[in-house]
């Protein structure tokens, strides 16, 4: 797929908590198809770019162009945009008191107003897709934590996003579980769903994305390749946060 549909355009964004920069004009471009792949050390402001793209946080300076629309104004429908950027985060955020279905057609049913026909129909194949159709009645209790971020992706994908966010999905999940959650990931870029994912995972980071976005102290120090960051980091900070993992 040709990537160069700019589906999302970023421009100095700027967030602050009190006096403190967390974003200090941040400004890039996500294509429509392209897998971006947030990295940088932690407290860098990486997991706070993605909330103020879903309108999880406010900003204080800049624009966020998506289908149109300038996502810091004021008049802005965050239901209707969080349709179109779906987020996924480390934390699940199921319903426990509802089987795994019951989460996932609740959306889609009270907010899109679809069909419960239909709408079972695309969950039951996404389920069969992440391998956990036979799970569609439990409750998360009874799921692994590999499970639950499997079904929470697939109550994202169940909304027809344009965008999908990953903010460390597998952070809280012991390492054998780590593989099937990215492999699900992997499975999307495949598909050619638009990404923007933060992780600590470098080989996944390499496999999946189409740019490496690298991010120290709320700016973008440098946007590459990924063969290219991996191998030959342009600034000496990237070279460092690198070194740290053994690359």
């Amino acid at each position: 797929m040709e990537k160069n549909q700019v589906l999302l355009k970023i421009n100095d964004l700027e967030k602050r908590y009190s006096e403190k920069e967390i974003l200090k004009g941040i400004s890039l471009n996500i294509h429509k198809g392209e897998v971006v792949v947030i990295l940088g050390p932690s407290g860098c402001g990486k997991s706070t770019l993605l909330r103020c793209l879903n309108g999880l946080e406010d900003i204080q300076g800049g624009r966020i162009e998506f289908s149109g629309k300038n996502l810091a104004d004021k008049d802005v429908n965050w239901q209707e945009i969080r349709q179109k950027i779906g987020m996924v985060f480390q934390s699940y955020d199921l319903f426990p008191h509802m089987t795994v279905i019951e989460n996932i057609l609740l959306g889609p049913i009270k907010v899109q107003k679809r069909s419960k026909d239909e709408v079972m129909r695309q969950a039951e194949q996404l389920l069969d897709r992440v391998g956990l159709l036979e799970r569609k009645n439990s409750y998360p209790r009874e799921l692994s934590g590999g499970q639950k971020q499997r079904i929470a992706i697939v109550r994202a994908l169940c909304m027809n996003p344009e965008i999908m966010l990953f903010d460390e999905v597998t952070a809280s999940l012991d390492p054998e579980m780590v593989r099937e959650v990215l492999e699900v990931i992997l499975d999307l870029a495949k598909q050619g769903m638009t990404m923007i994912i933060v992780t600590h995972e470098m080989n996944f980071a390499q496999s999946v994305a189409d740019k490496i976005v690298f991010v120290d102290e709320g700016n973008v120090c440098e946007v590459s390749e990924p063969k290219e960051f991996f191998t030959n980091p342009k600034t000496e900070r990237a070279k460092q946060f690198l070194n740290v993992f053994q690359y």
